[in-house]
C-alpha cells in the first residue's frame, strides 16, 4: 500500500520540494514531481537554482531522456510514468494514479485555499484506508 505523507502549513512550496528531492536523491530514490501548468515552469526553475552544490537532474515526462532521468516533472496525471517510487504533489488536487507509487508526497501550501484542498484530499485517502503522516511546516521553513 502506499506511503501518505503530507506537509502541511509550506510557505514556499517550491522551495520545499526541491529539499525534498535532494534528500530523496541522496538515498536514490526516483521522484515524480506533480504540478499544475501554471506551476511547472517555476518548479523546473526552482529544481535548477536551489542549490549551486547540489545538481537535481530533471526532466518532463514527454522527454525523450526521461526514462534515464531520476526526476521528472508532469502537469497530466495520465502520461506515462517510467518509475512509480515517489510521487510529490504540488498540483492541488488528488493524483489520479497515486497508489501505484510507493509514496506519496503530499506539499500543502500556507493559504487557506491550499489547505481546504489538502484537507479534502486528506480526507479522501483515510477514508480509503491509507495510513496517514503529518508533519506540519516548522515557522522557520
Amino acid at each position: 500500500m502506499t506511503r501518505i505523507d503530507f506537509h502541511s502549513n509550506v510557505p514556499d512550496k517550491f522551495q520545499y520540494a526541491c529539499r525534498l528531492v535532494r534528500k530523496a536523491r541522496a538515498a536514490n530514490s526516483k521522484i515524480v514531481l506533480m504540478a499544475n501548468r501554471q506551476d511547472l515552469a517555476a518548479v523546473d526553475a526552482a529544481l535548477w537554482t536551489f542549490s549551486e552544490a547540489d545538481f537535481l537532474p530533471h526532466v518532463q515526462a514527454s522527454d525523450a531522456l526521461a526514462a534515464q532521468t531520476p526526476v521528472i516533472l508532469t502537469d497530466d496525471d495520465a502520461v506515462e510514468l517510467p518509475h512509480h517510487q515517489i510521487l510529490i504533489n504540488l498540483s492541488g488536487t488528488l493524483p489520479a494514479h497515486f497508489a501505484r507509487f510507493e509514496r506519496l508526497i503530499e506539499i500543502v501550501g500556507a493559504d487557506d485555499a491550499d489547505a481546504v484542498a489538502g484537507r479534502t484530499r486528506y480526507s479522501y485517502y483515510r477514508k480509503q484506508g491509507y495510513q496517514l503522516n503529518h508533519f506540519p511546516a516548522e515557522s522557520h521553513e
